[in-house]
Parts: structure tokens; C-alpha cells; sequence
């Protein structure tokens, strides 16, 4: 009889034991910090979520921004739309041209023609400091730079179109006008598997066969942009790099200004 209540106790009790165990202990400690509270496992620690502050955290360095000589981390950007700012089309089947987003978002954006792969340590600052940059390619230009473009792909800058060979498409015929963007279309897929959306043609002149061709070529868009110069930067703005060698130390004052200003940079396909 003794012996019977003593054996029932012990099975009592193991099975208690059992039942009293956290389900994420059996995951060991290392998959237990990886689960958010609602039991689905997160992402791994230092992985980038759009919309996340820039400042330090996990796989961020604190200080980083000093680095790179910000006295500040910069302000995320808020989350993109859930629907693209409007933007009027210059024509009946034709891709609008843009200069500004229109948003109210203090957001500018940060854009580049074939300059970023002068620089070897852009691909560095733009990976650190999470820059969300566009990068408009001209094959000619760009030539063994494609090595560089991809490391920066790699760290999140965006590829599109800034034709084939960077002549001036204003008057062109348009068999010449669809060759340079579709020619560069082509190139840009077959190197990194993307289709560029938007255009940006060389010199900042088109007409309206440019905008035929864009059409024909798969482009959404066709973006001009400012210099930064010394007016106040408005909402919205699509800043063009300025193409020099020493293209992080114009970045980071860019940056500087933008900062001052109250604005923060975000993704310029996020809005267009």
C-alpha cells in the first residue's frame, strides 16, 4: 500500500516537471532570444526593418554616425505610403516628369549619376549609416565600375536608368532615343537581374519623343532633381550628388545640411 502511494507521487511529480517547463527553454537560449512574445520567431539580431531608427542598436556600433563625421545619428524615415503620391502624367500614355515628390514627409532623397564608384568607401558609408541612395547608371560611364555598383546594390542602393551612352536625347530621332534607354535597360537586367522604373536623361533635357521612348522602354517615370545650392531643401526634394572624387566628404555635409534643416533622406522608389 505504502510502497503504491509512494510510486504514484513520483509519477505526479515528473509529470508536474514536465508540464512546468518554458516552451522556449527547450529552444535553448539562443533561438529563446530570437522569439518576440507572441511565440514567432523574430529576425536575427542586427537585421534592418524599413522604418527602424538609425540609431545605435543590435550590429549597430554606437558612434557609427561620428565615424563618418555626423554629430547626430540621422532621424529615420518614416514608414513609405501605402500609396505613391500622385504625380500628373505629361501626357496620354506618357511617364510624368518629376523634379519634387509631392508628400508633406520631411524626407528628401539622395540620387547619384555615374559618380558613386569613384569612391571606394561610399559603399561603406551608405552600408554604416543605412542611406537609402538611387543610383542612375550610364553603361559607357560606368564601365569597370559595375564591380563597385554591385557591392552597393548589395547594401541597399537602387539601380535606374541614365541611357547607354549619356548622349543628349533632345532631338534625337526616336529609334536613337529608345536605343540609349531600352539599350541600357537591357544592360542593367542582364547585370544585375532588375528592371530600372525610372529615367533620368543625361544634361536634364528631353522631349517629347524622349517620353514616347521612356514609355515604350518600361519607365514609370522620368526624375530630374536640384542641386542642393543654398536655398532652404523643401520636402520632397530629389537632390543630385555632386559628381566628385571625394564623394563621402560632400555626402556627409549634405547630410549636415539636411539635418540642420529637419529633414531626413528616404527612398526615392518608396515614392515613386
Amino acid at each position: 500500500m505504502l510502497a503504491g502511494l509512494l510510486v504514484a507521487g513520483l509519477l505526479a511529480g515528473a509529470t508536474g516537471c514536465a508540464q512546468s517547463v518554458d516552451p522556449i527553454e527547450r529552444l535553448g537560449k539562443k533561438a529563446a532570444r530570437q522569439v518576440r512574445p507572441h511565440g514567432r520567431p523574430g529576425p536575427p539580431a542586427g537585421t534592418y526593418r524599413r522604418g527602424e531608427p538609425t540609431a545605435p542598436g543590435p550590429g549597430r556600433p554606437a558612434g557609427t554616425y561620428r565615424r563618418w563625421g555626423l554629430t547626430a545619428p540621422l532621424a529615420s524615415a518614416p514608414r513609405p505610403p501605402g500609396r505613391r503620391p500622385p504625380v500628373r502624367a505629361a501626357g496620354p500614355g506618357l511617364p510624368p516628369v518629376v523634379d519634387r515628390v509631392p508628400t508633406r514627409d520631411k524626407v528628401v532623397f539622395l540620387t547619384y549619376d555615374d559618380s558613386a564608384e569613384r569612391d571606394p568607401r561610399f559603399a561603406a558609408m551608405v552600408r554604416e549609416l543605412r542611406l537609402p541612395v538611387s543610383l542612375f547608371l550610364t553603361d559607357r560611364v560606368v564601365g569597370p565600375g559595375y564591380g563597385h555598383v554591385a557591392r552597393l546594390r548589395a547594401v541597399g542602393a537602387s539601380v535606374q536608368n541614365h541611357t547607354l551612352d549619356h548622349s543628349s536625347l533632345r532631338g534625337l530621332p526616336y529609334a536613337g532615343q529608345r536605343a540609349e534607354i531600352c539599350g541600357q535597360r537591357d544592360k542593367l537586367r542582364e547585370r544585375f537581374g532588375v528592371l530600372p522604373r525610372l529615367l533620368r536623361p543625361p544634361y536634364g533635357t528631353y522631349d517629347v519623343t524622349t517620353l514616347r521612348a521612356a514609355a515604350d522602354c518600361g519607365v514609370s517615370a522620368v526624375v530630374l532633381g536640384r542641386e542642393p545650392g543654398r536655398d532652404r531643401l523643401r520636402p520632397g526634394d530629389i537632390l543630385l550628388g555632386t559628381d566628385q572624387p571625394d564623394l563621402t566628404g560632400t555626402t556627409t555635409r549634405l547630410l549636415r545640411r539636411i539635418q540642420a534643416e529637419g529633414l531626413t533622406p528616404a527612398r526615392l522608389e518608396d515614392y515613386l
